[in-house]
C-alpha cells in the first residue's frame, strides 16, 4: 500500500516515514501545502496522513480542493489543535479520520490500517481468498493453516490483491500502489513477484487477464 505523509516538522516526518516502511507501505512525503496538493492530484494513493497546519497553503485548504477534485483517497488529519472546533472542520472538509498530536505511533498505524481496509470494502484485518490467509494486523500469511514466508514485495503486492480482490488490476496500478513516487516504472518486477506468490500460495491464486491485468479470486 502506498501512502503520502503531510508534515512540516522534519524530524516527525522522518520518523513516520521511518515507521511506516518498517510498517510495510510505501511512502512520498511532504512538507508544505503546495507540495502535497500536487502530488495528492497527481499521485494515486491508498491513504494520505495529513498535517493542518503547513507552510504555502494549509490542511485544510488542501483537503478540501482534493474532495472538490474528485480524489476520494482516505485522509488522516494529523494536528496538534485539539479544540473540538478544529475537528468538526477537518472532518467537515472531507478528513476521514482524526489523530492530535502527540500520539503513539503504534495507534496511528492501526487506524490507518482500519481505513485502507474500510475505503476497500474489508472489515476485518483478516483478508482471505480460498485457503490463504492474509493479516494485515500482524503481517502473517497462511495457506490452510500454515504459515508461508513471503518477502515484503511479496507481501504488499499480495496485501494490495486481497483488498482488491474480485477486480482486474493492471500492472500500471500495482506499481503506483506498491512501490513510491521514485520506482522505476518501466521495470519487470511485479511479474516476477507474481511467479513467486504463485509458486509459494498455488498456481491458481492469481489469475491473469491479458492486456489488462492481474485478479484474485476465492478458490
Amino acid at each position: 500500500m502506498r501512502v503520502l505523509v503531510v508534515e512540516d516538522e522534519p524530524n516527525l516526518l522522518r520518523q513516520l516515514r521511518t515507521a511506516l516502511e518498517g510498517a510495510g507501505y510505501a511512502v512520498d512525503t511532504a512538507s508544505d501545502g503546495e507540495e502535497a496538493h500536487y502530488l495528492g492530484s497527481t499521485e494515486n494513493y491508498d491513504a494520505v496522513l495529513l498535517d493542518l497546519g503547513l507552510p504555502e497553503v494549509d490542511g485544510l485548504t488542501v483537503l478540501d480542493r482534493w474532495r472538490k477534485e474528485g480524489r476520494t483517497a482516505p485522509v488522516l488529519v494529523l494536528t496538534a489543535r485539539d479544540s473540538w472546533s478544529d475537528k468538526v472542520a477537518g472532518l467537515d472538509a472531507g478528513a476521514d479520520d482524526y489523530l492530535a498530536k502527540p500520539f503513539q505511533t503504534e495507534e496511528l498505524i492501526a487506524r490507518l490500517r482500519a481505513l485502507i481496509r474500510r475505503s476497500s470494502g474489508n472489515a476485518s484485518s483478516e483478508l482471505n481468498a480460498g485457503d490463504v490467509r492474509l493479516d494485515t494486523r500482524s503481517g502473517r500469511v497462511t495457506l490452510a493453516g500454515e504459515p508461508v514466508k513471503l518477502t515484503a514485495q511479496e507481501f504488499k503486492l499480495l496485501s494490495y490483491l486481497m483488498h482488491h480482490k474480485g477486480k482486474v488490476v493492471s500492472r500500471t496500478e500495482l506499481i503506483e500502489h506498491i512501490y513510491d513516487q521514485d520506482f522505476d516504472r518501466d521495470s519487470n518486477t511485479i511479474e516476477v513477484f507474481i511467479t513467486r506468490i504463485r509458486k509459494k500460495l498455488g498456481p491458481s491464486l492469481i489469475s491473469t487477464t491479458r492486456g489488462l491485468g492481474y485478479s484474485l479470486e476465492d478458490a
